[in-house]
């Protein structure tokens, strides 16, 4: 870990690997169910994102978020275009500050924090929606989303199976090949899978990549599309269950999924009001994140506690 020094200040500068040793996925996601209730009390405060079109086919994200210890900016660049030329498709920084002074304390690897609070948040609505640790969950994708996501549930869910479905057979095989160090339990599968507890779907595509009839004690969360021209997840799916949202109003301009399948946007309910008052476990569910730079701050929180505890 190197410092970047001025004569005002000292700032912490955490590259990928240091910024994932310091997000433990537990402590990750009680931060995030935190930042979730501040988000709806207004304590928190989280901005839509703003978007810019960037070279071919990309865009720059800027999200900033402020709440009363901390603030954050996380600024990332998202070039679909990088993965024909060998580099990484998103490239990015989380700046942290100290919320009373204004200062920048350390900079965050972007990619990596979103990564890993991502799947945070996927973590959290299993353990809010399902009534037991999920025995068997099919992970819809074979991209760097859907790595992270292997990551977090063997963190958490250390005994379960995880079906994973791609673009065709050999793709998801290789992906299992690829990620069998992070969770023992990987097997590819086809248009077919066994009966799952969860379905995640962490894939860019413009076209429903799973659209059966909800089933009461399964919970189907979608992660991947963050665009208005984006869908994972089908109406005969969204029709047939409880839906809820990680933040309803970024949801109401970006959750692709729920705008062409023509959901009543007032019949969505908040992560933070399922939270609060509970649900129903036994009804079919859909949970659909879109992001928010409020969990971006929760993952700031992780990072400069573990710091406190074992300064470097």
């Amino acid at each position: 870990m190197r410092d970047a020094s001025t004569p005002q200040q000292t700032i912490m500068v955490c590259d990928q690997a240091q910024t994932a040793a310091l997000l433990d996925f537990t402590e990750l996601i009680d931060a995030i169910a935190r930042a979730a209730r501040e988000l709806d009390t207004g304590t928190l405060l989280s901005p839509e994102r703003m978007v810019v079109p960037l070279g071919e086919g990309g865009v720059l994200l800027s999200m900033p978020a402020t709440a009363q210890d901390i603030a954050i900016h996380k600024l990332v660049n998202v070039l679909p275009g990088n993965a024909q030329r060998n580099l990484p498709t998103i490239n990015g920084v989380v700046t942290v500050c100290d919320a009373a002074t204004g200062k920048v304390v350390c900079l965050l690897d972007g990619p990596e924090v979103t990564g890993r609070r991502t799947a945070a948040v996927t973590m959290l609505a299993i353990r809010t929606f399902l009534e037991h640790a999920p025995r068997d969950i099919l992970l819809v994708g074979t991209g760097a989303q859907s790595r992270y996501h292997v990551q977090a549930i063997h963190a958490l869910y250390p005994d379960a199976k995880i079906w994973v479905r791609g673009r065709d057979l050999s793709s998801a095989v290789t992906f299992c090949d690829r990620n069998r160090e992070l969770h023992r339990h990987l097997e590819g599968v086809g248009s077919s899978a066994p009966e799952v507890d969860v379905v995640i779907t962490a894939t860019t595509s413009t076209e429903p990549v799973y659209d059966e009839p909800g089933r009461g004690g399964c919970l189907v969360v979608g992660v991947g599309a963050f665009k208005p021209e984006m869908a994972e997840i089908g109406k005969v799916t969204l029709d047939s269950s409880a839906i809820y949202v990680d933040e309803p109003e970024g949801a109401r301009h970006e959750a692709g999924d729920l705008l062409r399948a023509g959901v009543d946007g007032s019949k969505v309910t908040s992560l933070a009001s399922a939270l609060k008052d509970g649900v129903d476990r036994s009804r079919p569910a859909v949970f659909k994140s879109v992001g928010t730079a409020a969990w971006d701050l929760a993952a700031a929180r992780v990072v400069l506690a573990a710091l406190a505890n074992n300064p470097v």
